[in-house]
């Protein structure tokens, strides 16, 4: 199975083929051609969710991508279909994610309150506040506040989703603007600059977490190999770094 993000690169590079071809046969091969791109993109996600999410309901959404990216794919655009298709599917599977909402309103509440907290502090004390700090100004004892954090991790794969890369329709839409205009690529380096800011202020081991997890596309349970650490100490990690992230992107933002 393809497991990284080189990997998958990879595989795109080796499976490229004459997509105007291939369009005028039939819709199956091309489903059967691309099945391992879905199953990669639908596994990979799923990983990363609760047990009670469906993985075959995740590759059924991935083949729903598929179809739309075989309908609308243009290749005078000058995109590679592999490409294409990938943002496709991945957004279809996010899509899918988002409906099933199996993230409970109130664990949403408290990570919006830790959000909160966070810019409080970092207002009053003029930089990113330390854990007992968030605690306190939630009124919380720190053993309370890692719980939370600890329940908030389901909510952080779709969220730094929505943060970085905004909706799966309007990042197809980008790659389908066949020239980007002085404004578009000016706000694509500004959300970048912001991105790699926020990155920075963050731990040692939290920029390590974020990046084997979120580029390297690892699971938490491969990075606590990689790590040394526990895959609960891991977690705990990954979503205070996301909440922190989210914090910084929407007090940029002004959200």
């Amino acid at each position: 199975m393809l497991t990284t993000g080189s990997e998958i690169n990879r595989y795109l590079e080796a499976s490229q083929i004459n997509f105007e071809e291939d369009k005028t046969r039939r819709r199956e091969e091309l489903i059967m051609k691309y099945a391992p791109l879905v199953k990669y993109v639908a596994e990979r996600l799923a990983i990363r969710m609760p047990s009670h999410i469906s993985k075959d309901d995740l590759t059924s959404a991935g083949i729903l991508g598929l179809f739309d990216a075989i309908d609308n794919y243009d290749s005078s655009r000058g995109i590679k279909f592999e490409t294409y298709a990938f943002y496709r599917i991945r957004g279809a599977v996010l899509d899918e994610m988002r409906k099933l909402d199996w993230i409970p309103r109130s664990v949403r509440k408290e990570v919006q309150g830790i959000e909160a907290a966070i810019t409080a502090v970092r207002l009053k004390l003029g930089r990113d506040p330390e854990d007992h700090e968030i605690a306190s100004e939630l009124g919380v004892s720190l053993e309370s506040y890692f719980k939370m954090i600890d329940k908030a991790n389901g909510i952080n794969l779709l969220s730094l989703d929505e943060s970085v890369n905004g909706s799966s329709v309007a990042a197809v839409n980008k790659m389908e603007s066949k020239t980007p205009s002085p404004l578009d690529e000016l706000n694509r380096n500004e959300v970048k600059r912001v991105i790699a800011d926020a990155l920075s202020m963050l731990s040692a081991k939290e920029q390590m977490v974020v990046s084997l997890y979120y580029f390297d596309e690892l699971t938490l349970k491969e990075i606590a190999g990689v790590m040394g650490l526990t895959e609960s100490r891991i977690s705990q990690i990954h979503s205070k770094a996301i909440i922190v992230l989210r914090s910084k992107l929407k007090s940029y933002y002004g959200c």
